[in-house]
């Protein structure tokens, strides 16, 4: 944990999800009813398709409502995308950018995830700029030279503690079931935490570091309690309440 950070625990449901799923973002919103919420924030990311809904359910609640992805450019012909402004218009306040989904999958580059990151902030939207290693990155020992090198190309210079959250995602981790140990996640985010420093100063000091590789309640404590860790992306736990609340639940202890 980062002093003076408010940790934030969110949910990215990926391409799951219908109006049936709706019922675990009520309870969600439900759990997070709770002294807790002033210390710690929850956010769920559900497909576009629930995004207005979800909005509505979490309206009495503290939990947020963000979505996965958005368009770099605010309106036009782009048949089947969405733009920040869409996602402000449904009362989204986070937006995910730069996956390793959507950078392996539609071969997005540093360049669109930071051209993403700014049209989050035109909207008055946060990001959360995901950076991380894939499997013969890491075996090749260059996790720290990917990092660097998406950290300064994805990052856009206007980034602030208010308006951007990293998210380290080791793509090797996620959905395989293999975490790094805890030592492994502190030397990468203390690694993260200082180019932050180096190029925003202060601010970067102040931007929360999320981490998100198969976080699951079994694990969340020893993972959450990491220095520079200000809380977890989390994958398929978030898709059921009872997992979601649990890792949430975790900061219960750990801020005590």
């Amino acid at each position: 944990m980062t002093p003076d950070v408010r940790p934030l625990v969110a949910g990215n449901w990926k391409m799951n999800g219908t109006r049936a799923s709706l019922d675990q973002i009520k309870a969600i919103a439900q759990g997070v009813r709770t002294p807790l919420s002033e210390k710690v924030e929850a956010l769920i990311c559900p497909p576009a398709t629930l995004l207005y809904v979800a909005t509505a359910l979490a309206t009495d609640s503290p939990l947020a409502i963000g979505a996965q992805d958005c368009h770099q450019t605010q309106s036009g012909a782009h048949t089947g995308d969405v733009s920040a402004e869409m996602i402000a218009d449904c009362y989204g306040t986070y937006v995910i950018v730069g996956h390793s989904e959507r950078r392996i999958n539609h071969a997005e580059t540093d360049h669109l995830v930071r051209a993403k990151a700014q049209a989050a902030y035109q909207a008055d939207i946060t990001a959360i700029i995901c950076v991380g290693e894939t499997a013969d990155e890491r075996d090749a020992y260059q996790t720290l030279d990917i990092l660097k090198r998406q950290l300064s190309g994805s990052l856009p210079d206007e980034a602030t503690a208010e308006n951007t959250v990293i998210a380290y995602e080791p793509v090797w981790a996620i959905g395989t079931g293999l975490t790094p140990t805890a030592q492994d996640v502190e030397i990468v985010h203390a690694f993260i935490r200082d180019e932050l420093v180096l190029r925003f100063g202060k601010e970067g000091r102040g931007m929360r570091i999320l981490y998100g590789g198969s976080v699951k309640p079994s694990n969340a404590s020893e993972l959450l309690a990491v220095d520079n860790v200000d809380g977890a992306l989390i994958g398929g736990a978030s898709l059921k309440a009872t997992d979601f609340l649990a890792i949430y639940g975790a900061y219960e202890t750990l801020l005590a």
